[in-house]
C-alpha cells in the first residue's frame, strides 16, 4: 500500500510501463499468501515460512546491500524500522495469521494500516487531518465489520485478526517511523537500498526468533497441496521468494517513479483482490458477497485515508509525508 511520490511530467510511454510494472508487482504481491499458506498447511511453522522468504531475498539482493553500503552510516534508524516493522514484523504477524484465517481476510484487515496512521496523527500527535481522510478510516472501519460478519458473533478466529491487525500496526510504525526520520532537504536514499538493507536486517532478526535449525526441513522435500493438487514444495517456495519477494520490490519501486500517486494507490489496492481471487482459485476459499462489498469498502477507504491531503495550514500528516520513504512505505511488505 504505498503513498508514493512521482514527477509531476509524466509521458505516456513512461505511464505505460509504469503501469504494467504496478500490475506485474500487485500480482507477485497477491500470490504471496496462496503460495505460503499450503506451506504452513504441510506441516511449516509460519515463522519459518516468513524466515526462509526473508532470508532467501535477502541473499539475492545481496548485491544491492553492498552497493549501498553507505546507507548504514547515513539512515541506520530508517533501515532498523524497515527490517523491524515492515520486513519481520509485517510477515510474521501476516503469516501467522494465514494458519488461522483465509488470505484475502488477513490482506483486508492488513489494510487498515492508513487509517490507523491517521489515528495516530489525530490522536497521539493531535494534528489535524482532512475531512476525506477521516471519511477513509470510517469506511475502512465499516467496511472491515462486513468482512469479519460481525453480525455473527465474530465468525472468524479472534487470535488470527488479532495476528492480521499486528501486521497493520507493524506498518504503523514504520510509517510513523520513515515520518520522523525524514529531514527536508536530506538526499532521499535509493529505495533498493533500503529495501536490501530492510531483507538482510529481518533476516537476522528473524534467525533469532524463528530458530531454522529447528525447522522441519523435509517438508521442503515433498509437495503441499493446492486446494487438493499437489505441488512441489520447493517450486512454492521459489515463488514466494524469487517471484513474491525479490521481483515484486523491484517492479513495485520502478513503478512508482512513473505513476501519478492516484493511479498508483488504485493499482495498490489491487494488491488485496488479486490475493482474494488467488485465494478463491487456488485455495477455495470463498467469501461471501457482504465480505466481498465490505473487501471493496475497506480498500475504498484505505486508498481515501492515503492519499488523502492534510489540512490547509497544518502540519503534514504522517500517511501523506514525504520523502523516498513512502515508495518503500508499507507496499507489498505483507503480502
Amino acid at each position: 500500500m504505498p503513498v508514493p511520490i512521482s514527477a509531476s511530467s509524466r509521458g505516456s510511454h513512461g505511464k505505460g510501463a509504469g503501469l504494467g510494472l504496478a500490475l506485474v508487482s500487485a500480482l507477485a504481491f497477491g500470490g504471496s499468501g496462496v503460495a505460503a499458506k499450503p506451506l504452513i498447511e504441510a506441516g511449516l511453522d509460519p515463522l519459518h515460512v516468513v524466515w526462509l522468504r526473508v532470508a532467501g531475498a535477502a541473499v539475492v539482493m545481496l548485491p544491492l546491500a553492498v552497493r549501498h553500503r553507505a546507507l548504514l552510516l547515513r539512515r541506520p534508524a530508517l533501515l532498523a524500522g524497515f527490517g523491524l516493522l515492515a520486513v519481520a514484523g509485517v510477515q510474521a504477524f501476516y503469516f501467522a495469521a494465514l494458519s488461522r484465517i483465509p488470505v484475502g481476510v488477513a490482506l483486508l484487515v492488513e489494510y487498515l494500516a492508513p487509517a490507523l496512521v491517521l489515528g495516530w496523527v489525530r490522536f497521539v500527535q493531535r494534528r489535524p487531518v482532512t475531512r476525506a481522510a477521516a471519511l477513509g478510516v470510517i469506511l475502512a472501519a465499516g467496511g472491515l465489520a462486513c468482512v469479519v460478519e460481525v453480525w455473527a458473533g465474530l465468525s472468524f478466529d479472534a487470535v488470527g485478526l488479532l495476528l492480521a491487525l499486528g501486521a497493520a500496526c507493524c506498518q504503523v510504525g514504520y510509517f510513523v517511523l520513515s515520518d520522523q526520520g525524514s529531514e527536508a532537504g536530506e538526499q532521499a536514499p535509493d529505495p533498493l537500498g533500503v529495501i536490501a538493507y530492510g531483507l538482510l536486517i529481518g533476516a537476522l532478526v528473524l534467525t533469532a526468533v524463528a530458530r531454522p535449525w529447528n525447522m522441519d526441513w523435509p517438508v521442503l522435500a515433498g509437495s503441499a497441496r493446492l486446494d487438493g493438487t499437489a505441488v512441489p514444495a520447493v517450486a512454492l517456495l521459489a515463488w514466494v521468494v524469487l517471484v513474491a519477494t525479490v521481483a515484486a520490490y523491484i517492479t513495485g519501486v520502478l513503478s512508482v517513479r512513473r505513476l501519478s500517486p492516484q493511479v498508483a494507490g488504485v493499482v495498490a489496492c489491487l494488491e488485496a483482490v488479486i490475493a482474494t481471487v488467488l485465494a478463491w482459485v487456488l485455495l477455495g476459499e470463498h467469501l461471501s458477497a457482504p465480505q466481498i462489498i465490505g473487501g471493496a469498502v475497506v480498500l475504498l477507504g484505505a486508498y481515501i485515508a492515503q492519499s488523502a491531503a492534510p489540512a490547509k495550514g497544518a502540519a503534514e500528516p504522517v500517511a501523506a509525508g514525504g520523502g523516498a520513504e513512502r515508495e518503500l512505505s508499507a507496499r507489498g511488505t505483507a503480502a
